[in-house]
């Protein structure tokens, strides 16, 4: 079936994201996390970083992050999601997209506790890459520390 083989990639993205987060690879978490623009660490030359922050002053684009951000973030994230254990239990297209993307449903074992359906949406790049794009932490934060 077609779409048995449309789905292997976006899984593939998120074990790759989950193994890199559980060993701190940040480097790596952050080469598969993104936009549909890429990934979030290929934040752009300076001319493009200089078009993104004149755009965020009109609020049209968000300024290019950092890679001391983006490797906080990607640290926050993994301490966050950092398991024993996970398996794949869905997936799913993401209603009102323009492009391909895909919910992936994660059960997951941190710290000691199981976490029911932990919701990842992968996007594809332009290039054919699949990259998180969002996780659900507050299933597994419970809500905690804020949106």
């Amino acid at each position: 079936m077609p779409g048995e083989m449309a789905s292997v990639a976006p899984i593939m993205s998120v074990e790759r994201f989950l193994q890199a987060a559980n060993i701190r690879d940040l480097d790596a978490m952050a080469r598969l996390f993104g936009t549909v623009e890429g990934p979030i660490i290929e934040t752009g030359g300076t001319i493009g970083c200089g078009f993104k922050k004149v755009g965020s002053w009109f609020g049209i684009s968000d300024r290019c992050q950092t890679l001391q951000e983006v490797e906080i973030r990607m640290d926050m994230i993994a301490e966050i999601i950092r398991h024993e254990d996970y398996t794949i239990v869905s997936e799913s297209t993401v209603a009102g997209r323009t492009g391909p993307s895909s919910r992936i449903g994660v059960n997951m074992r941190v710290n000691g506790r199981d976490i029911t359906d932990v919701p990842f949406v992968v996007v594809r790049t332009g290039e054919g890459r699949w990259l998180v794009e969002e996780i659900g932490l507050a299933r597994i934060t419970g809500g905690r520390g804020g949106r």
